[in-house]
Parts: C-alpha cells; structure tokens; sequence
C-alpha cells in the first residue's frame, strides 16, 4: 500500500493543532473555575439543586427516543430516574455531568487501548493510517478526560476516573465480535458520536459558564473524530480499504467518502447520556 509519510505527519499535525487549540481554551475556562468554584460550594442551595436537576433532565429526554445501540444501553432506566428523583446531595447537576463526561472519555481510552491490541488496528497487520489515528485519538481522550476531572473538582465534586457504567457493558458484549476492521470502526463511531451528542446537549445544559465552554471546546475534537471514522467506515463498506491512504486517491474514492462524515445540518442530541449515567455516587 502507497503511503505518503509526509501526508500522514501533516495530517496528524492538523489533528494536534485542533487538540491543542481546544486544550487552550479549556485551560482558560478551568483557571477561571478554580476562583470562581469556592464562591460556587459556598453559596449552593440544596433544594435549587434538585429543581435544576429535574429542569437539565427534561432538556436531555427531550428527543433521546432512538440512536442506536447506545441510546437503548439502559437509557430509559437511567433518564426515568434522573427525571423523578433530586441530584445527589452532595454536587451540583453541572458537576454529574462533568463527570459522567470524564466516564464517556475514559471508556474511549479503554476501548482504543483493546483496539490497538488487534492485529488489524495496531498490529503488523494495521493500516498504518488507522493506528497512527487511533494512537493519536486516544491520547486526545485522555487529555479530555482530566479536563474534564478538574472541571468537575473546581466545582467542588469528585473526579471520575472509571468507565460509563452502561455503556462499558455494551463495549464488553461487543468485543467477541471485533473480528475485523468495520465492527471496530462501527463501534468507534458510536462512542465517538456519542460523546459528541453529550456535549453538544450538555453545552445547553450546564449552568456554570466555565464548565461550558469546556465542554463546547472539546466536543468540537469529538465530532472531528466523528467525521474521520465514517470516510474510514465508508470505504471498508465499499470494498476498498487500500484507499484508506495519505493522500487518499481522490478520482477513486466512492461519492460517499466525501460526504459522509456530516450527514447532518445540525448536530443530533439523541444519543445523548443522562447527566447522572457516569457521576460520582
């Protein structure tokens, strides 16, 4: 397989450079949090919490009837309870959804280290745009995944360093199936879109300024993730893999490649995770 080294350095730079421009912004908005995050705890009130709670978790059913494999991983259970019960005593409905945010990152990270595992992701038999992808990629989700710890800290909650809860047991029931490339890009683009709608959704939903614009800085890299995999995904189902290349051959790529990463105007919600799925309990 032809691979222009040159290209493929450019385009994992393009990649970095975006990571990095939304990690400036994050840490903006984080030093901001640290001042403000005292006057936050300080001036709390308990029972404004609880009808915050239950006005965010109106927003966030708002649509989440359908969207898959994620949408149905205990979604109804998660949102019913989330809807008829108060937030936890002890945080705020901005810091579960900082956290639940860090859980989605952390199962990025656990399910591309599997990924890189496979022979055809990360091992001799790998493309070597793909591993170099999800080398890059995951170590962008674990840069998320702190950011968003410390958002959650600064506001006076706890960090989350495990997995989304419900949607590690999708991940784990799926992982007989990863026998090839496209079940592994499928599964990908789920997580990655994901994550994506839940940011997308939660930039609405966040009271504190800080704690959005944080969210808002990373959900771009999540949809850009999005964009990549499905040109991937769409070449694997078009029989043509050896054109997942830097530079790609353009006069060869099927019509889909080149319009199948933003299917959509306007980004969907309906993936979106319940605030409390991934908090600190």
């Amino acid at each position: 397989m032809h691979l222009d080294d040159r290209a493929l350095a450019e385009r994992i730079e393009e990649s970095r450079d975006l990571h990095a421009d939304s990690m400036h912004e994050t840490k903006a908005a984080l030093d901001e949090l640290v001042e403000v995050g005292q006057e936050s705890r300080d001036t709390r009130d308990p029972e404004e919490d609880a009808r915050v709670a239950r006005d965010t978790g109106r927003r966030l059913t708002a649509g989440a009837t359908s969207g898959g494999v994620l949408a149905a991983a205990g979604l109804g259970a998660a949102l019913a309870a989330f809807v008829s019960s108060p937030a936890f005593a002890d945080q705020t409905t901005d810091v579960q959804m900082l956290q639940t945010a860090a859980s989605l990152e952390n199962l990025a990270v656990a399910t591309y280290d599997t990924a890189l595992t496979l022979p055809f992701i990360g091992g001799s038999d790998a493309l070597p745009v793909v591993k170099a992808f999800v080398t890059t990629t995951k170590g962008q989700h674990a840069d998320h995944a702190k950011a968003f710890n410390a958002a959650a800290t600064a506001l006076g909650g706890k960090a989350q360093n495990a997995p989304d809860p419900a949607l590690l047991a999708v991940v784990n029931k799926a992982k007989p199936t990863l026998t090839g490339p496209a079940p592994v890009v499928a599964l990908a683009i789920q997580l990655e879109d994901g994550a994506a709608q839940t940011y997308v959704a939660y930039t609405g939903a966040l009271e504190d300024t800080n704690a959005r614009q944080v969210t808002a800085s990373i959900m771009g890299v999540e949809a850009q993730h999005v964009a990549v995999l499905r040109a991937v995904q769409a070449l694997v189902a078009a029989g043509h893999p050896e054109y997942i290349m830097l530079p790609p051959p353009a006069a060869q790529l099927p019509a889909a490649a080149g319009s199948v990463g933003f299917p959509d105007a306007f980004y969907k919600t309906d993936m979106a995770r319940p605030a409390t799925e991934g908090a600190v309990k």
